[in-house]
């Protein structure tokens, strides 16, 4: 059964820049699941996640990214991709200390994908496993243009906001995301360039030190981050219980997608298998 939810704010790695949170606990919770949320997105599009996850029995944790949503930062900036991964490990600490000896779980989508498969990699042996949606885990053929441009001497120029029509089949998605007041309408070069390009060049090289139990998860015609990112993952990483999933036909928002009653099934069959 679903508890009181309730809303925190806590210090992120960066000085100064608070993290505004949400965790939906559970009574006598059998997992707890930390959601993390993609680029110019936010923690609120994951609601009805929630509910499903809370429903399996799982206490549910979720934050807005610096510069994202409710929480502190420049709008659309990061000056480091580290920065994103050391805030994870700010909740995934909070959430060790207030569930002790429950299983703890990372669910990651796209940038947010990025970061779960950097955490894997930079902190080890803390989480049960991870599960990752459409990771940005390589450099993308979508961002590679950020290759040429000197993103560090103009880091704040700003680019718009024009994914909305490749997230998802689901039209009234594209419209709900559109209309949210939430989601950015433009990033800075920086925050893309750092992530995109140094972050996702320094993982593609790290991923061979990744051990995690980890559900890898992709949209078969997902136009942002392409399914062979996640292909590259799985056959890199070291883990031995390692899972690859592609949904034929899905677009990237696979957990938005018509059919994602499917992919949360399997997340919830995936996460019960490892706490029995």
């Amino acid at each position: 059964m679903a508890c009181q939810l309730s809303e925190i704010n806590i210090p992120s790695s960066t000085p100064g820049v608070d993290l505004f949170a949400k965790a939906n606990p559970v009574t006598s919770p059998r997992a707890a699941v930390l959601i993390v949320h993609g680029l110019a997105e936010h923690l609120g599009r994951y609601d009805h996640v929630v509910d499903q996850l809370n429903n399996f029995g799982y206490t549910v944790y979720r934050f807005d990214n610096q510069g994202h949503g409710r929480s502190g930062g420049e709008q659309g900036f990061i000056d480091d991709f580290n920065q994103f991964i050391d805030d994870a490990d700010i909740l995934v600490e909070r959430i060790i200390r207030e569930n002790p000896g429950i299983p703890v779980f990372m669910l990651g989508h796209s940038m947010g994908g990025f970061i779960t498969a950097a955490y894997g990699v930079k902190y080890p042996g803390k989480l049960t496993g991870q599960i990752l949606s459409g990771a940005a885990v390589t450099v993308l053929p979508l961002f590679k243009p950020f290759q040429e441009i000197d993103f560090e001497t103009e880091p704040r120029n700003k680019v718009p906001n024009e994914l909305s029509v490749l997230i998802c089949r689901d039209k009234s998605v594209v419209e709900a995301y559109d209309n949210d007041p939430l989601v950015l309408k433009e990033t800075c070069q920086k925050l893309l360039g750092e992530v995109f390009i140094n972050g996702a060049t320094w993982l593609t090289q790290a991923l061979a030190g990744y051990q995690y139990p980890c559900l890898i998860l992709h949209g078969g015609d997902d136009r942002i981050v392409t399914p062979e990112a996640s292909q590259y993952m799985y056959n890199t990483i070291l883990s031995t219980d390692k899972t690859l999933t592609l949904y034929k036909g899905f677009f990237h928002e696979i957990l938005n997608e018509p059919g994602n009653a499917k992919v949360i099934e399997d997340i919830h069959q995936w996460i019960d298998q490892r706490i029995q």
